[in-house]
């Protein structure tokens, strides 16, 4: 008993060593952690349980015979993070480059099993080479076997996704499955095929940092969600985002102690600029809305012109979608559409309630938009606010026009609540537009043209551009001062902690892909 108790211990001393001491060394100097040590950052002190430490690949074929390490190239477990149980998966790139085998997959098929019965997150810590070429077909399926995982635990469990080091071919697909993407500048990639291929194939020239990097992907593809300076600077993004979300789609995100004070903010009766067509930092508007440094901002590098990301209002988790004036007037395009759609969609499925600041001039016109489907694009935000089932509202700071109006959390496509600063203009079009057309025969024919057209303008600004025709109909249900609006949302919110909305009974919508 004495000798398989000493034997199991050297076993996990040489599974502790991750591949070597030198292996250890060189990704040091890469500026990279090992998968152990991401793993003790990651969950809190003495939580880590390892399963499948022991284990190791089966193919003898091209020399592997030769060449067996335990673990096989990845670190599988559960523990705690902030009190909260979570599953992880490390993989090690000082193992055969991280490339993913039989073995290899298995055992993160196994974390993912566990996390789905037991209605918990699953991490990835992604480095790998991608498959492993000795085992052909295996390796393959083993891939399969994973975005199988990735599906079926969408929508249930909170699955995120750490990039860092390589991440190549069939690799890149399971984080693009999963509900949150962090990658590492300088040291993280992710293509599907890599540089070398690219240069066969198109003959282009471009280094694995402009292909596929954290830049790239946080600012041009919008992959990733996050770009962070270090690996350390990721962990903790992990944590932070971890904090505003459930267990499961079973349960409500943790909330935090809130003492009641003075809720007024008169900070934000100046922050409107009196020319409608000036713009402002709705980040400003949202900071003085939420709790104090509570805002986690998601996506910030990609599709400027709408801002979305959790906060907490009274201690408790919410999602936030706002347009963006301060870029591009805060128009909606193709970017902003599927950016906002998807961070909605997320927070239904974890009953995160949603916040939506609206200033939206229209959808951004011309042929580059049409031609690579604004329609349908636009159509994902209509949809995933439509099918949305948690509590939701809409603050409508200044303009809310054409049909941005109706896909922006209106009161027409299910929201609960709908406020409107006095700001607020809701209408089909600008007035200046819209005068040109209703007034177009006056107009031409006034002698003095310019003067007609300021007159009909002005016409309709007084008519239209105004909260209160809106309130009329209850399409609005509260025009309030602008100071009171963390007031109204923390009231509205709390009287919706227990709505309940059924969608009718199907298998499943057919979201416009």
């Amino acid at each position: 008993m004495n000798e398989k108790i000493k034997l199991l211990d050297q076993k996990k001393s040489e599974a502790l060593l991750g591949g070597g001491q030198k292996r250890i060394d060189a990704q040091h100097k890469k500026g990279k952690l090992t998968a152990r040590e991401r793993i003790h950052f990651l969950m809190d002190e003495g939580s880590f349980e390892e399963i499948g430490m022991l284990v190791q690949h089966r193919s003898n074929d091209f020399g592997l015979d030769k060449e067996k390490y335990l673990g096989d190239g990845v670190v599988t477990g559960y523990g705690k993070i902030n009190g909260r149980l979570t599953y992880v998966f490390s993989q090690d790139f000082t193992v055969f480059g991280g490339s993913l085998s039989e073995t290899h997959a298995e055992k993160i098929c196994k974390v993912m099993d566990l996390a789905m019965k037991n209605g918990a997150p699953v991490i990835g810590l992604n480095d790998s080479g991608g498959a492993r070429i000795q085992e052909g077909v295996v390796s393959l399926g083993g891939y399969a076997d994973i975005f199988y995982r990735n599906v079926r635990s969408s929508g249930v469990i909170p699955q995120l996704s750490a990039i860092m080091g390589p991440c190549a071919g069939g690799a890149v697909y399971s984080p693009a499955m999963t509900d949150f993407i962090l990658m590492v500048e300088n040291t993280s990639y992710m293509f599907v095929t890599g540089p070398n291929v690219v240069k066969t194939v198109t003959h282009e020239e471009v280094s694995s940092e402009e292909l596929g990097g954290a830049i790239t992907h946080a600012t041009k593809s919008g992959v990733t969600h996050f770009a962070c300076a270090n690996e350390v600077e990721a962990i903790n993004y992990l944590k932070l985002l971890l904090s505003y979300m459930p267990q499961n789609c079973e349960e409500d995100a943790p909330a935090l102690p809130y003492e009641a004070g003075d809720e007024l903010r008169p900070g934000l009766n100046d922050i409107i600029p009196e020319n409608a067509n000036q713009p402002y930092d709705i980040r400003e508007v949202i900071e003085q809305v939420i709790d104090s440094d509570s805002f986690c901002e998601v996506h910030k590098l990609f599709a400027e012109n709408i801002v979305v990301g959790f906060a907490r209002l009274a201690g408790k988790s919410i999602g936030i979608v706002a347009n963006q004036p301060a870029v591009l007037a805060g128009v909606l395009d193709i970017h902003s559409s599927t950016k906002a759609a998807r961070f909605v969609r997320f927070c239904d499925s974890f009953n995160i309630p949603l916040l939506v600041f609206e200033d939206v001039p229209g959808f951004l016109p011309g042929t580059d938009q049409e031609w690579n489907a604004i329609i349908t694009n636009g159509a994902k935000l209509l949809y995933a606010f439509s099918e949305a089932t948690v509590p939701r509202i809409t603050v409508i700071t200044r303009k809310a026009y054409g049909g941005a109006y109706d896909v922006m959390n209106s009161k027409h496509i299910g929201a609960d609540m709908n406020f409107a600063w006095p700001s607020a203009e809701i209408a089909v079009m600008g007035a200046k537009g819209a005068a040109e057309i209703i007034f177009k025969s006056e107009i031409a024919a006034a002698p003095d043209k310019v003067g007609k057209w300021k007159e009909k303008e002005n016409e309709y600004q007084t008519l239209f551009a105004n909260p209160y025709r809106a309130a009329e109909r209850g399409f609005i249900d509260e025009v309030i001062k602008p100071e009171e609006t963390r007031v109204k949302l923390i009231r509205a919110f709390d009287m919706m902690k227990n709505k309940v909305d059924n969608l009718p009974k199907k298998k499943h919508g057919n979201i416009p892909l």
